[in-house]
């Protein structure tokens, strides 16, 4: 323990620096072991991925009475029999496609010339044309040497220096050395791919274990229930990808591209890399297109057949199979793709985004890794509430207008204030009274949030869920729940009691805070929205000695953030009932969400009604109104038989 004050205060201090620091060179650190032991930790991921992909037909096979041993067996060695026969199959058309690549290089330099001709040159299609006529020369096969005559006497004698010849044990090195590091890396894959399917609930427990196991049962749920998102997820996308493929392939043979397989395996494999994949995967097949027809038609079915494609895959069979994205954040799948890709080449490009996956289910089932969510995941960071309160502090109205116009088509008005609008605003509450927020950001949050209830008053109820959501607004509409029945109420005049049929027959009383103001007003746009119009005066206004028009006024509605005390709302309550008798007075407090809590403040402020939400005053509103009596009284008069004196008895 430090006993200086100062070097202790120092030392606090820099404690962040420190942490920096630490954090900088772990990253770094983990980098530099991932880089090196790329070797055995590339064949160990793809181990990881595959056996989340197998493990369905492992366990199909357990359930029809296989032995354990033998399903992982049969299920490994049929998977990489594929794989292997799939690899000859691309050799051999790899193989053929770069015997013909000379011949289609003929046809591009000739179709480039007329374009350069027509095009009048260019420096663009000058490099074009030169980099074809290099690549057509560096194709070609060399010419044999002639024999010199005595035309070449002149000629200078060129001169080859060869190195002498190796031995046998060389050659024989330099022959097996590039097909040996290919054959260990798949050895590795399917064995670590035996071991991870033969001992996979071992290898769960330990996670479990590592993961934390103070609570043993939470943590099983967790983990199993990311093993199970993780596998579904992998076995969809691999299965769609692999008909992608298929699909590609078909395609491309029907229109008469050379080598359809190389190129279908190649949009399979890149289709695992969201945005540029596809694009990569494009690219090759429309530039060979353009090298073998002297004319454009097969480059254009080639851009058609993907321009089709494509979108469907992506945009409605994905939705099907595993949602509308994979859970990342678009920054996240590209910067994943970068390090990965920099880390180990093509198979990290490939592997970037299962990897980022797997860490993000992960960061949202252990706690311990929950940052990784946060870092990497596409949801949002923030509460719907605090996202809607933080654009209110960067003075930033407009946008919060254009989320809540998305949430607005699927849920009800007085839903999102409630959930939302309110829970901002208890935020900014909060904040003001421990004194964060100074008189002038107090004044400038209030119009903020004025502004944005302002608009939102005059938009047109429109319902549906929207065909795209951003992953904001899915997070919110998960948040706010299912509508409440009376938000699908709408009273016309008819439907009302008597003593509600004035112009306005709400009276909504705002308190002194300056978001009192912007509740208020919250409450009266809903109110109208079902047929029961409202006023909004102040309390200062009350206090000054300003009397509003208290004609027509059924309903006195007192609204407070935080109320000052139980013995202010109990005195405004008594005025409001000696200035309008007969009227019902309702207290709403914003912040009070306790049931229990509710009651007593009912009995202490000697309100008629106490509501936390927008929509608990609705509901109550509804009924004051005498709506359910006038709709029961309509139903009994549409009975057959029924007289107008029997009516007016009923109603009596």
């Amino acid at each position: 323990m430090i006993d200086d004050p100062v070097t202790a205060r120092r030392l606090r201090d820099a404690m962040p620096v420190f942490t920096a620091l630490a954090t900088c060179l772990l990253v770094l650190a983990i980098g530099a072991i991932l880089s090196l032991g790329r070797d055995v930790l590339m064949p160990i991921t793809l181990a990881v991925l595959l056996s989340f992909v197998l493990a369905p037909a492992v366990r199909g096979l357990q359930r029809r009475r296989l032995p354990r041993s033998l399903a992982v067996l049969v299920v490994v060695l049929a998977t990489f029999g594929a794989i292997g026969g799939l690899g000859l199959l691309i050799a051999n058309e790899a193989s053929q496609l770069a015997s013909d690549l000379p011949r289609y290089t003929v046809t591009m330099r000739e179709k480039l010339g007329t374009l350069r001709a027509q095009a009048g040159g260019g420096a663009t299609l000058e490099r074009l044309f030169q980099a074809v006529q290099d690549l057509s020369q560096d194709l070609q096969p060399p010419e044999p040497a002639k024999p010199r005559g005595p035309a070449d006497a002149e000629k200078p004698m060129l001169v080859e220096v060869r190195e002498p010849k190796a031995g046998l044990l060389t050659t024989l090195g330099g022959l097996v050395a590039p097909v040996l590091h290919p054959l260990a890396t798949v050895g590795l894959i399917l064995l670590f791919t035996l071991f991870f399917l033969a001992q996979r609930e071992d290898l769960r427990n330990r996670a479990i274990r590592l993961a934390g196991s103070g609570d043993l049962r939470a943590t099983t749920a967790a983990m199993d229930d990311a093993v199970a998102r993780l596998s579904r997820f992998f076995l969809a996308q691999a299965g769609l990808n692999l008909a992608f493929g298929v699909v590609v392939a078909a395609g491309l043979w029907l229109i008469g591209v050379p080598s359809p397989i190389l190129w279908g395996v190649l949009a399979a494999i890149l289709r695992f890399v969201p945005y540029i994949g596809a694009v990569i995967g494009m690219a090759f097949p429309l530039l060979l297109a353009a090298a073998v027809d002297p004319g454009w038609s097969m480059l254009i079915a080639t851009l058609v057949l993907f321009a089709v494609v494509e979108p469907v895959a992506g945009h409605v069979v994905e939705p099907l199979l595993y949602g509308h994205s994979t859970g990342l954040s678009p920054v996240a799948v590209i910067l994943a793709a970068t390090l990965w890709t920099f880390l180990w080449g093509p198979v990290g490009l490939v592997l970037a985004t299962p990897i980022t996956v797997c860490l993000v289910v992960l960061g949202r089932h252990v706690e311990r890794l929950e940052f990784l969510d946060v870092m990497l995941g596409d949801r949002p960071a923030l509460a719907p509430s605090e996202i809607f309160y933080q654009r209110m502090l960067a003075g930033d109205p407009l946008e919060a207008i254009d989320k809540a116009r998305q949430v607005l088509k699927e849920r009800a008005l007085a839903t999102y204030y409630d959930e939302i609008a309110l829970g901002g605003l208890r935020l900014a509450q909060n904040d003001r009274a421990s004194g964060a927020l100074a008189a002038d950001r107090q004044q400038a949050v209030g119009k903020a949030i004025e502004t944005v209830v302002t608009t939102l008053g005059t938009l047109p109820v429109r319902r549906g869920a929207s065909a795209v959501r951003s992953a904001e607004t899915e997070a919110a509409v998960a948040a706010l729940g299912p509508d409440r029945a009376a938000t699908a109420i709408v009273r016309r005049p008819e439907d009302l009691a008597p003593a509600w049929r004035g112009s306005a027959p709400v009276l909504i009383v705002a308190s002194r805070g300056p978001f009192d103001a912007a509740a208020a007003g919250m409450l009266a746009q809903v109110l109208g929205r079902h047929g029961l119009n409202a006023r909004i005066t102040s309390q200062d206004a009350l206090n000054k000695g300003e009397r509003p028009d208290t004609d027509g006024v059924a309903l006195v509605c007192l609204s407070y953030i935080e109320p000052i005390s139980t013995s202010h709302i109990r005195l405004a309550a008594r005025l409001a009932r000696r200035a309008i008798p007969g009227v019902r007075v309702m207290v709403a407090i914003w912040r009070e969400r306790d049931p229990a809590g509710r009651d007593r403040l009912r009995r202490a402020t000697s309100a008629d009604i106490l509501v936390a939400t927008i929509s608990d005053a609705l509901d109550a509103a509804l009924r004051l109104s005498g709506a359910g009596e006038a709709r029961e009284a309509r139903r009994e008069a549409a009975r057959p038989g029924q007289s107008p004196g029997d009516l007016e008895r009923m109603r009596a």
